[in-house]
């Protein structure tokens, strides 16, 4: 591997072999999402937990603060908006150029196997993945399924994250799926996050999946809304911090949920 892309990817993954990046680039597609209106804000008690930030360009320029900044994974694909007729109609966002002037960690670009644009989003991936090899710069392909949340399943998954690490991604992102998820792990030869989809009802079954995932292979998540909309975000994130790095099982994850929701002080 070249040193570049291993001096990156080791600001990304810990030592222990785990990572939790925190997604904030939502608005991208969906405009001032809910707790995220001011991402500044939201992020700033829940950055000492994570690992790195999933942000777009603009959001990193105006609100994150460049001294003493988590590692960035930075999102290089948009094009469409939930109001638009396809989700998976995606292009290139970000130019080379400006992501070595960033300089991030990563980047991240989805990909929409079996959608219309599959073709056209396997080629974006393909391109970057081109691109910021030469310079170093590892690529985090996102199988998305637009809005289409039916496709969250084992096999789905399992051929999207395959195809990913075939064209050249580092990491992959995908969803967990209760049966067979460690087959979609097995069958992808470069490390996988998990990422969160849609509210979970309740924070116990986030850190259920999670803890889960974990069991089965999953090296680390990539958990937007899941955290900061979480009534109680700094609990939420240092639950599902001890879970991926200090090996904590469901139950000690969940007590400590609940001992920082309740106390004013740890939380501050």
């Amino acid at each position: 591997m070249d040193w570049g892309i291993k001096n990156r990817l080791s600001q990304l993954i810990q030592p222990d072999g785990h990572c939790f990046f925190l997604p904030i680039d939502h608005g991208y597609f969906q405009g001032p999402t809910r707790c995220l209106e001011k991402p500044g804000n939201t992020i700033k008690p829940l950055t000492p937990y994570c690992d790195a930030l999933f942000v777009t360009r603009g959001v990193l320029r105006s609100c994150v603060d460049a001294v003493g900044s988590k590692p960035i994974i930075l999102r290089i694909s948009g094009g469409t908006s939930v109001v638009g007729k396809d989700l998976s109609n995606e292009g290139i966002t970000t130019s080379i150029q400006e992501i070595i002037r960033l300089n991030v960690a990563a980047v991240g670009i989805s990909i929409f196997v079996g959608s219309d644009y599959e073709r056209r989003t396997l080629l974006n991936l393909s391109r970057v993945v081109n691109e910021c090899e030469d310079y170093g710069i590892p690529v985090m392909a996102v199988t998305a399924v637009g809005k289409e949340m039916e496709k969250r399943e084992a096999r789905y998954l399992a051929l999207s994250c395959r195809i990913a690490a075939e064209l050249g991604a580092r990491v992959v992102k995908t969803y967990w799926c209760k049966k067979d998820f460690d087959k979609v792990i097995k069958g992808c030869p470069v490390p996988v996050v998990m990422a969160g989809g849609p509210m979970c009802k309740t924070e116990l079954e986030v850190l259920e999946f999670v803890y889960d995932g974990m069991q089965k292979g999953a090296i680390g998540i990539n958990l937007g809304r899941n955290v900061w909309q979480s009534a109680h975000p700094v609990a939420m994130t240092r639950a599902l911090h001890g879970i991926i790095h200090k090996k904590m099982a469901v139950k000690e994850a969940h007590e400590l949920f609940n001992d920082v929701k309740d106390n004013k002080e740890i939380c501050a």
